[in-house]
């Protein structure tokens, strides 16, 4: 554990560098799969929300695989002299280079476990970005993450300087400034049992005992009170989303298989839904959003290999219960304002699950405001299918409502702590879909413990911010929560996407991506990843600025702020 000591060499060290008070650096801890920032009770790091003094400064928040982690770099435009990132020696046990030196224009590649070493001249490249601001997009609003059971539960076991740090270094603009979570209506698969309202009595559809909130929905409202003081929020926007209905509602009779939900009930589960609105209403709790349900396709197609809570749909039965039930319900109510959002299931099902739904009730995608999208097959299915979804319903929005790495067979389940490549999967997935009209990101669990849970099924994965479930005496940031940063952080609500596209050989394979924003000021953020072994040199040609020439660090990833 830090002592006070160290924690005051921190601080001393931000003070003389320039840095604001609040303005500390990572701990960086050494893991067995690369490094995590170490937060106790008295030490977190964190970052002031940059400010552009002038017209003609530029700010480069960067981190990298080599231990840099939200590093804060100035330099002005005018100058004319590139804005170099420095970083760390490079060295990576993965690959084959042992250490790269960075001289002028030429890269050395170090080999290691060669008997004599041998070195490789590589030329440092050079790539052309092009930023165009009259060309804009998509405005880009909603970052968050899932405020689950076992998040609660993990919460709840950590000392309160320590859940001080868990929200602020998610919410307040010194972390990484969220602005919205997404919860369970009932149980999920990460929580300690499967868990519904009114599963008692059954065959009641009146919801008899459904009159007031579970005591685990109220711990998480004490919580996140408490999360919206720590992150000066004036508002937290709530997104609900049901993984089942109570077994009786159900076709089997269970929580989990091939089930799905009995017409004769499409009415009561409407009103099950609009029940926990204005229950959560009646606590200063209101929520912003739902979904028509997670992953529908689980207790029609999945239950092979899904053994938590999960209730089938097909768009076809859907589309009926939207259009005849929970649409009419929720409009003609005190919650009319409460967005509905379809699918919540992987991008494979787009655009097909949503034509079937016309095809079914020609009128009940007018009931929906946004269209939600789930990540974990993507790298497999390409963007282009939210394209046509978008192409069709130009004017819904467009969120990934979960995320998380360590799900597939071929994955360790569960975290790996300090994982640079983990974080490399989430800077690409996110830069990929903002670059295809998403308004924004929701991400699983905010929290898990060292083995990825706890939760009734063992369902065991990664997440952006790991508890020492042991000693509850440490949480450890991932390099997974710096890639979702550099976008949550530095794009406020209302950030529109602009037009950005590196200039390069057709056909060239490179691991460089890029996708810009303007900001609400008028200040341009552009984030920028290189995953190659080598530094790059980026010559930006901004439409209105002209030219910004950069050059960074390997394996690593960069948010470019200027007006």
């Amino acid at each position: 554990m830090k002592t006070l000591w160290t924690c005051f060499l921190f601080a001393v060290i931000a003070i003389c560098a320039g840095a604001p008070e609040n303005q500390l650096p990572c701990d960086l801890r050494e893991t067995s799969h690369g490094s995590v920032c170490v937060c106790n009770s008295t030490y977190c790091d964190y970052l002031e929300q940059p400010q552009l003094t002038d017209s003609s400064q530029i700010v480069v928040i960067s981190s990298s695989k080599d231990g840099l982690r939200f590093k804060k770099t100035t330099g002005y435009i005018t100058d004319g002299k590139p804005l170099t990132v420095e970083d760390k020696q490079f060295t990576d046990e993965n690959f084959m280079a042992e250490a790269i030196v960075v001289d002028q224009q030429r890269a050395w590649l170090q080999l290691a476990n060669i008997p004599q070493r041998l070195f490789i001249n590589a030329s440092t490249k050079t790539f052309r970005i092009s930023v165009k601001r009259e060309q804009r997009y998509q405005n880009v609003s909603i970052f968050g993450g899932a405020f689950t059971g076992t998040v609660s539960h993990l919460i709840k076991q950590l000392p309160e300087d320590l859940q001080v740090h868990v929200y602020k270094s998610y919410y307040h603009p010194d972390g990484i400034a969220y602005n919205t979570v997404r919860m369970s209506i009932g149980g999920s698969d990460f929580d300690m049992e499967p868990w519904a309202y009114n599963e008692w009595p059954r065959n009641d559809p009146q919801l008899s005992n459904f009159t007031s909130l579970d005591p685990r929905d109220l711990q998480k409202i004490e919580q996140l009170n408490r999360l919206k003081t720590v992150g000066q929020l004036d508002e937290l926007k709530i997104m609900g989303a049901a993984w089942s209905a109570p077994p009786w509602m159900k076709s089997n009779d269970r929580w989990t298989g091939f089930g799905q939900l009995k017409s004769e009930y499409y009415q009561t589960w409407a009103l099950y839904h609009l029940k926990f609105l204005e229950l959560m209403r009646a606590k200063n709790m209101p929520i912003w959003a739902i979904s028509t349900g997670n992953e529908p396709l689980n207790g029609v197609i999945g239950f092979f290999f899904v053994h938590f809570m999960s209730m089938g749909w097909t768009p076809w039965q859907q589309a009926i219960w939207l259009n005849d039930n929970l649409g009419p319900t929720i409009r003609n109510s005190g919650e009319s304002k409460v967005l509905i959002f379809g699918n919540d299931d992987q991008r494979y099902t787009y655009p097909s699950w949503f034509r079937k739904m016309r095809s079914s009730r020609n009128n009940s995608l007018s009931f929906l405001d946004g269209l939600a999208v789930h990540w974990y097959w993507d790298e497999l299915v390409g963007p282009q299918l939210i394209d046509q979804a978008h192409t069709e319903m130009p004017k819904k929005m467009i969120l990934n409502t979960e995320s998380c790495i360590g799900d597939k067979p071929w994955q360790t389940h569960g975290p790996e702590l300090g994982s640079w490549q983990r974080g490399e999967s989430y800077m690409r997935a996110y830069t990929q879909d903002l670059r295809h009209n998403f308004n924004g990101w929701l991400d699983w669990n905010l929290v898990l413990d060292e083995q990825g849970g706890p939760n009734y099924v063992k369902n065991y994965v990664d997440a952006p911010i790991i508890v020492n479930a042991t000693s509850r005496g440490e949480i450890y940031k991932q390099p997974i929560f710096y890639a979702i940063g550099h976008f949550s952080k530095f794009l406020p609500p209302q950030s529109v996407r602009i037009e950005t596209e590196i200039e390069s050989q057709r056909n060239t394979f490179t691991q460089l991506s890029v996708v810009g924003f303007q900001r609400p000021d008028g200040s341009v953020a552009l984030i920028i990843y290189n995953g190659q072994n080598l530094p790059v040199d980026v010559a930006l040609n901004d439409s209105q600025r002209g030219a910004i020439n950069l050059r960074l660090p390997p394996r690593s990833w960069h948010t470019v702020l200027y007006k």
